[in-house]
Parts: structure tokens; C-alpha cells; sequence
């Protein structure tokens, strides 16, 4: 290619990785001996459903993929196409096929979530037939967005957002082809903030500093000349120069310590910076479980609507809600109480040998199963005295009770904690060996 010809070649195509060593992140499934490392090294194609956040190398895989395995390679748009793009596929398939050196075919489906259900049923004979195979690409959980018997057919990847280690990289490598002159230390941090582990909006915010900065022949890229050339679009959070996660962690720590003006203050200061309402959203999901859980359960249904209200509505409608979630979430009574308890019994188990599931607690479908005395002597609590099977033991045999959930005397569990203690009292009264939640809990099972 001449050197004409690769100026006006996009950023992101340069830098497009030609091997499944060159890609930048991903590693949870592309790692040795990871799942998609060794779907490629299998050397048979499989359908797929890539779901990740935008910018993280969905159609850079499908492309890899392709080329793994010498196959042809359509991609399809679900925003733009529709069932003749899907006709045209199967027409090129079939003439793969059925050419003098027979080829694969992989149909890429971009933004899958788009198309609505007939148009996804148009591919399944073809899956199942075997002449293409179907990876699908989705921003949106495929649970609720592909058809069950789509997504029965193919096997679901979940990408993540690059991390600023990955972002890093992808700076590194447009510096070294000589995309873009050396940036500082400062203006390269807010980059990657502004990114916020999206590859393509790193790429393209790139290439409009590198024409900027090949007009005014600079040899390094600085804070202050990034925030004159780019401005409003990449304005750090406030004007004393604190970093993306410094500014999250402050909201964070206001939601945490009750104080709604703070609260605000910080949610707008992010998005007057630039800071994407939906990454604002997840955080105060995040903040609804851990810092308020069963206090008050209305408050991660909260973030959830406040979530869904700006996907329907966007900027700058869609922002009230936002902040309409933070002042509920930041007035809210706290209890860390589900988190802990989330941690305390994540690590038990990681400790813990595998306990088999007592008997009057497994499954009893089969006459067979019954026969071996699955699920005898099972006490079904709605029949009980107040549906409560007092005396009933739910953990494994030989478990006393680990104490993982200890609600907090605030909100919603005050009352919890009283329900507990009735319930633990009725178990006693009957001289259980179990009780309801309490004590220091069992050393591991090896």
C-alpha cells in the first residue's frame, strides 16, 4: 500500500490486529487454554454470540475467526440490513460451497439484538444445516434479545470493556507507525478516561488529535493543548485536574456517607466532563446492592428504571432520572450487609470441600430417584404452621450455620433481623441442632 493510500486508511484498520496474539484484551477467553483461544485452535468453526459493550473487538474476532479457519467472511449490519441481505448470504454460501475448492462460510451478524424474531429464525436451517456458520454481535444480554432457539445453537462469549492497561497498548502502538505524535503522561490518562474501555472511541478521538497535530507539526501531545483542541468534548471532571476514577470513587463515597447535595454535585461534574450516563447508571446499581441492599430494596429498582429511562429518552432528558436516582440512593438508609454477606460465603465455599446436597433436599423427578429416597422426608413449608418448617435443616449435613448474613439495625432490616430472631427462637423452642443464622460458623470441609 502507498504511503498516500495508507493516510487516509482509518486508525482503527491500521491497528486492527491480523492475529489472535495482536489483540489487545480479552484474555479471559483468549488466554491459553481459554475457551476462544481453543475454539480457534480447534480448527472447526462454531456458531457464537459475542456480547460485549461497544469497542471491544467483537468484529475484530468474527474477522480473526475467518481468517483461522480460511473461510469466507459476510458481515451483515442488523441496523441496516434485513431479510435480502440474509437471502444474499446464503446465496454466497451456497457458491462457496459448491465452487472447485469448496470454502467456509462465517456470517457475521452485527448488532444481532436488532433484528426482530423472523428475521433471526431466517437463520437457523442454516446453522443447523451446516452451510454457514452464524456469529452473532450484541451490546444487549442475549438472554432477552436472541431468539432461545438461536441462542440454543450457539455458544455466548461475554467480552469486557478493555482495561486502561489494554488502552494503554493501543496509545503505544498508534505512537509506534507514527499514527500520532508521543502524548504526555496527563493527556494520555485523560484519554483513556474519556474511553472508558471503549477501543473505538479511543481510535477515533486519536486520529482527530493526530490531523490537529500534524497541522501545527507538534512533536509531543500535552494536557493543555488535548483540552484546547478537543474542549467541552474531553473537559476533565473539574477544572483542579482529578482523574475519572477519582471523581467516581467521590460520588461513590457521598452515595455511601448519605449526603445527596455531594452526591449531585459529583454526578453532574461527570457528566458536564463527558462521562457516559449509561457507565453512570451502572455505578449506581452497583451502589444500590452494595451499599444499601435489603435496608431498602426500592433502591436498586430505582437504579434500574432510572437505567432503562435514559435508554428510552437519552441526553439530556434521560439525565434527570439519573439524578433523581442519586439524591434516593444518597438519603436511603445503609447496609452493607448483603455484600458482606455475598463475600463472606463467595470465599467459604472457594474454601470449602463439595458437601453433597442432603437427601430430603434433592430433586425427585424419576420413579427411580424416588425409589432411592430423593426428597423423602422433605417438609413442604406452605403446609407448616405460618409457613415455616421449624426444626427444618437446609445446609449440608455436618454444616452448622456459617453466620453470612447479619442484617444491619437500619431500614428495611430492623425488621429482618426481627423475623430472624422469631424464626431462631421457634427453631430452639423445638431443640434444633440447626439455628436460624448465628455463631462463628464450621471450619472448611478439605
Amino acid at each position: 500500500m502507498s504511503p498516500t493510500a495508507l493516510s487516509h486508511t482509518p486508525l482503527a484498520e491500521r491497528l486492527r490486529p491480523a492475529t489472535l496474539d495482536e489483540v489487545i484484551g480479552q484474555q479471559h477467553l483468549l488466554g491459553p487454554g481459554l475457551a476462544l483461544r481453543l475454539a480457534f485452535e480447534s480448527g472447526v468453526p462454531h456458531s457464537c454470540i459475542l456480547w460485549g459493550p461497544p469497542g471491544v473487538g467483537k468484529t475484530t474476532i468474527a474477522r480473526l475467526m475467518a481468517h483461522s479457519f480460511d473461510a469466507q467472511f459476510i458481515s451483515i449490519s442488523a441496523v441496516l440490513g434485513g431479510v435480502k441481505d440474509i437471502r444474499e448470504a446464503v446465496e454466497q454460501a451456497q457458491a462457496a460451497r459448491q465452487g472447485l475448492l469448496p470454502k467456509r462460510t462465517i456470517v457475521f451478524v452485527d448488532e444481532v439484538h436488532r433484528f426482530n424474531k423472523s428475521q433471526q429464525d431466517a437463520f437457523l436451517q442454516h446453522v443447523e444445516s451446516g452451510l454457514f456458520t452464524f456469529i452473532g454481535a450484541t451490546t444487549e444480554n442475549p438472554s432477552f434479545e436472541v431468539n432461545s432457539a438461536l441462542l440454543s445453537r450457539a455458544a455466548v462469549y461475554v467480552l469486557e470493556p478493555l482495561s486502561e492497561g489494554d488502552l494503554r497498548q493501543i496509545v503505544q502502538r498508534a505512537c509506534d507507525i507514527g499514527a500520532i505524535s508521543p502524548l504526555e503522561e496527563d493527556a494520555q490518562l485523560r484519554l483513556i478516561a474519556y474511553a472508558d474501555g471503549d477501543a473505538r472511541r479511543l481510535l477515533n478521538t486519536l486520529e482527530t488529535l493526530s490531523v490537529a497535530a500534524e497541522r501545527e507539526k507538534l512533536s509531543s501531545i500535552s494536557d493543555a493543548w488535548l483540552m484546547k483542541v478537543l474542549g467541552e468534548r474531553m473537559r476533565r471532571y473539574d477544572k483542579g485536574g482529578e482523574q475519572f476514577y477519582d471523581t467516581i470513587s467521590a460520588l461513590h463515597k457521598s452515595v455511601r456517607g448519605s449526603d445527596p447535595d455531594a452526591a449531585l454535585y459529583w454526578l453532574v461534574r461527570m457528566l458536564d466532563g463527558g462521562a457516559d450516563p449509561r457507565y453512570m447508571a451502572r455505578r449506581m446499581i452497583r451502589m444500590a446492592s452494595e451499599d444499601i441492599g435489603l435496608a431498602d430494596p426500592r433502591a436498586l429498582r430505582m437504579a434500574l428504571d432510572a437505567s432503562e429511562v435514559y435508554e428510552r429518552l437519552g441526553s439530556p432528558e434521560g439525565e434527570l432520572a439519573l439524578a433523581q436516582c442519586v439524591l434516593y440512593l444518597a438519603v436511603a438508609p445503609k447496609s452493607n450487609a448483603a455484600y458482606k454477606a455475598y463475600n463472606q460465603a463467595k470465599a467459604w465455599v472457594k474454601k470449602d470441600g463439595t458437601r453433597p446436597v442432603p437427601m430430603h433436599l434433592r430433586n425427585a423427578p424419576t420413579k427411580l430417584m424416588k425409589q432411592l429416597d430423593y426428597g423423602k422426608g422433605y417438609r413442604y413449608a406452605h403446609d407448616e404452621d405460618e409457613g415455616f418448617a421449624a426444626g427444618e435443616n437446609y445446609l449440608p449435613q455436618g454444616m452448622p450455620a456459617p453466620d453470612f448474613y447479619q442484617p444491619v439495625p437500619r431500614g428495611l432490616e430492623l425488621k429482618i433481623a426481627e423475623k430472624m430472631a422469631s424464626l431462631r427462637q421457634r427453631n430452639q423452642d423445638l431443640g434444633s441442632q440447626r439455628q436460624v443464622p448465628q455463631g462463628k460458623g464450621p471450619a472448611p470441609q478439605n
